[in-house]
């Protein structure tokens, strides 16, 4: 695992601390990995969003949709 040193100001900091402490991380970095995550998965989603708002029209879903699946689930 690499490692990377942030600078951050003394309110930044007692903030991070807090957050640890009380939402239970065991160190710093685990709770800023965490948010580094949550960025990814954020990111990922906005991608997916817009390329499926960017795409073609699909079937409609509407009560003949959900009949249909219903009985295709009832068949199984």
């Amino acid at each position: 695992m690499n490692t990377i040193n942030i600078s951050l100001p003394d309110g930044l900091k007692h903030f991070v601390d807090r957050q640890v402490t009380e939402r239970g991380y065991g160190t710093s970095s685990e709770y800023v990995r965490e948010l580094i995550r949550h960025d990814q998965d954020r990111h990922l989603l906005r991608g997916l969003l817009l390329e499926g708002a960017s795409s073609a029209p699909g079937t409609p879903v509407d009560d003949d949709y959900f009949a249909a699946l219903r009985n295709r689930a009832r068949r199984r």
